[in-house]
């Protein structure tokens, strides 16, 4: 399965954590909401997966965690802000490059719709 397939999967998903939840709610709500749709659909999911970072070939645990791995190819990482902004496109982004996942959608729950909640963002070409 793509990426791209992977991602449709989590929107659809997401959404429907969304329809039934509406936006106001914990993070960690959306979280375990949105990793039982997907472990229903018969998806590897990873929740809060730790990923090391690698120095000068040290690998390093410094406490970075993933909110949603999806079958080790798309990184999902949830919110319930009042707006995205530039710091967390920043931590998808170091995700996607400490995993070597090219796809990774940033999720905010915390809005009327669904759908401008959800940014895909791309570490690489896709």
């Amino acid at each position: 399965m793509t990426e791209n397939e992977l991602a449709k999967m989590v929107f659809d998903a997401g959404l429907k954590v969304h329809k039934a939840l509406g936006p106001g709610l914990l993070e960690s709500a959306y979280e375990e909401c949105l990793y039982y749709e997907l472990a229903k659909l018969g998806l590897l999911v990873e929740k809060q997966k730790g990923l090391p970072l690698i120095y000068e070939e040290v690998k390093l645990e410094v406490g970075y965690r993933v909110d949603l791995m999806i079958e080790n190819k798309l990184i999902v990482q949830v919110k319930s802000v009042e707006a995205l902004n530039d710091i967390h496109l920043a931590q998808v982004l170091t995700y996607l490059k400490l995993s070597n996942c090219k796809l990774g959608l940033l999720i905010n729950f915390n809005t009327l719709l669904f759908k401008d909640g959800v940014k895909r963002v791309i570490n690489g070409s896709l």
